[in-house]
């Protein structure tokens, strides 16, 4: 499962409500000009009327620190007041704070609360987080069939993290029927939008033979643009591709690079490996 998650913090998202008025949008103005400090001046005296959409956008200044200081609890403030008018956005964030335990103490049940609210109207993160919980038995009792629920309504919208923790579902058969074809599928999709892990997993279902037909260069084709984000494990495995000739011709130097960045790493496996080529002056001194 991934193992972390983060609030959208991102101006792009910032909310225009019905109650759009002047004075917000000079707010946005101030934001599109840099100028993040009038932002919060103009939306500030808009927010304690109950704008929703002020409320938000503040709380995304103060957990940016865009303008202010950073400051959690206000954030949290803020975020409650534009999640209590039904805000998506602003209920998804919320609930990161209670997740992470910035602003208030960590409440895994506030979180799911959250979340749960935000994802039924389809906030593609805040349904990956859900799936995230009752995969890990996060504030409610693990069920992994109610992860895959959440995972594929967001992974359906293009989310690559949701994309990957389906398709690991699909692989180990937690809440779904084995199958590897199409835990193929869903590695696929993130692994196309540069999902590291993704990347790696299909990796090694090519090399495998695994829902794909073995293939050894396609193999070394996504072991390569994960090993290049600086994934361990595809270095690792890539280092082993080189070092056997599987899919790319036998390379000991390149083997041994790769081996290194995934031993610098910790992984052990490709520790293990350098120490045993060093001792037979395998790709060093002599091939």
């Amino acid at each position: 499962m991934k193992r972390l998650l983060l609030p959208v913090l991102f101006l792009t998202l910032l909310v225009r409500g019905p109650a759009f008025s002047a004075d917000l949008q000079k707010g946005f103005d101030a934001v599109q000009k840099g100028d993040f400090s009038s932002a919060v001046r103009e939306w500030t005296p808009l927010a304690e009327k109950g704008n929703a959409s002020a409320q938000y956008n503040l709380g995304v200044m103060y957990e940016d620190e865009q303008g202010t200081s950073q400051d959690y609890t206000s954030a949290t403030k803020w975020y409650k007041l534009a999640a209590e008018q039904g805000a998506a956005p602003a209920q998804y964030n919320l609930g990161g704070l209670y997740h992470q335990g910035k602003g208030v103490p960590q409440d895994y049940t506030s979180a799911i609360k959250w979340y749960k609210l935000a994802a039924k109207q389809g906030m593609a993160p805040a349904q990956y987080n859900l799936g995230l919980m009752y995969g890990r038995g996060q504030g409610i009792p693990q069920n992994y069939k109610v992860a895959v629920k959440w995972y594929r309504l967001s992974a359906r919208q293009g989310n690559a993290r949701a994309q990957f923790n389906l398709g690991l579902m699909y692989r180990k058969g937690q809440g779904v029927r084995q199958h590897y074809k199409t835990a193929a599928k869903w590695y696929r999709l993130a692994a196309r939008q540069g999902n590291s892990r993704a990347q790696s997993d299909l990796g090694l279902m090519y090399c495998n033979g695994t829902g794909v037909p073995q293939d050894y260069k396609t193999a070394v084709k996504w072991y390569t643009l994960a090993a290049k984000q600086g994934y361990a494990f595809a270095q690792y495995n890539l280092g082993l591709m080189y070092e056997m000739g599987q899919g790319v011709s036998r390379d000991y130097s390149t083997a041994i690079r790769w081996y290194g960045l995934a031993a610098e790493q910790g992984n052990a496996d490709a520790q293990s490996k350098l120490a045993l080529m060093y001792g037979n002056e395998t790709g060093t001194v002599q091939d």
